[in-house]
């Protein structure tokens, strides 16, 4: 990672040999009384924020603590992408921000691994709390409430004052004639012009519609503007979270001895399927690992990992060992 700033703030960010050898250091000079702040993360993603002087060092520290956590190291048990490093930035400096207000907020909707590791990276910051919100116990996507450790401490389950930062709302219809999918609804909600990181979780009620989750200030614009999925006119309303219908998980374990960790290898096995059909389910982007869509069968995979699939659920590899032929014996366990 390069991190390009101000070199009497940069220095103080380089006092361990460990930061120092995942972070490349450049100086740049001031221009007036702002700083221009600018961390490439390894692949080319940019983060880029001008910010004022008094606040670079600030913004810097949180940019080098997360490179030195998100690189393969024991502190961090998922790797991120680019855009999931980006996200997880912005995450550790919003609760920084609030933490100095003395105030309270909530980051997006964020996918299960940028929830882990912002909490993993702001557990040892002193003052400093992120506890996830998404509407009810189960919940992947996950908006953080971030700031002062005294103020972020009520566990975020329905019903509680916390989820204020979180609103329910139930899209009813007939799709008896018409079935609609997690596809089809996701579709729907974005299609109103709300991007991705404003909605949580989709709950599918078969053919009565479905409930998602959402910020309170697009309830109105989802009342008013989700009328149709697929072919089916709805009714768009906010519920209270005590109308939340989540059946119970059912969890399987199975175990398979493979010759590779190749995705389609793995996918087959867990997912009770052929090769083939997983290949053409990845080539049409229905499978995704760790929430992140991939168009490679032959993407290697490994223990910890989460592979879902559209209408199938998803599988979690949970230990990987070798045989004595020298196979790959996987115990993966299945969520439907």
């Amino acid at each position: 990672m390069v991190c390009l700033g101000p070199a009497c703030l940069l220095s103080e960010l380089v006092q361990s040999p460990l930061l120092a050898r995942q972070l490349k250091i450049v100086s740049i000079p001031f221009r007036g009384k702002r700083a221009a702040v600018q961390a490439i993360a390894v692949g080319g993603s940019r983060l880029r924020a001008p910010v004022p002087e008094w606040r670079a060092s600030r913004f810097l520290s949180s940019t080098a603590l997360f490179a030195s956590k998100s690189s393969k190291l024991p502190g961090l048990s998922l790797e991120l992408d680019d855009k999931q490093t980006a996200d997880a930035i912005r995450a550790v400096e919003q609760a920084k921000t609030s933490a100095d207000t003395w105030s309270v907020c909530y980051t997006d909707f964020l996918t299960p691994p940028v929830c882990k590791a912002v909490m993993e990276v702001v557990a040892p910051l002193a003052d400093i709390a992120a506890t996830p919100s998404g509407g009810y116990e189960q919940a992947e996507r996950c908006r953080l409430i971030v700031g002062r450790q005294e103020l972020v401490s009520v566990p975020s389950y329905p019903g509680t004052p916390m989820d204020d930062g979180v609103a329910a709302m139930e899209v009813s219809g007939n799709f008896l004639f018409d079935p609609a999918d997690h596809r089809d609804f996701l579709g729907s909600i974005l299609g109103t012009g709300i991007a991705r990181e404003k909605v949580g979780d989709i709950i599918p009620l078969g053919d009565r519609g479905a409930q998602f989750f959402t910020t309170p200030d697009l309830v109105g614009h989802f009342e008013m503007n989700l009328t149709q999925v697929r072919t089916v006119s709805v009714k768009t309303r906010e519920i209270d979270f005590s109308e939340i219908k989540v059946l119970p998980q059912k969890v399987s374990e199975i175990v398979t001895v493979e010759a590779s960790m190749r995705l389609d290898a793995i996918g087959s096995a867990g997912f009770r399927m052929s090769r083939g059909k997983v290949v053409d389910l990845i080539k049409s982007n229905s499978i995704r690992v760790n929430w992140n869509s991939t168009s490679k069968a032959s993407l290697a995979v490994k223990e910890g990992d989460v592979i879902s699939c559209s209408g199938r659920g998803r599988i979690e590899i949970r230990s990987v060992s070798l045989t004595k032929k020298g196979k790959y014996k996987v115990v993966v366990a299945r969520y439907v």
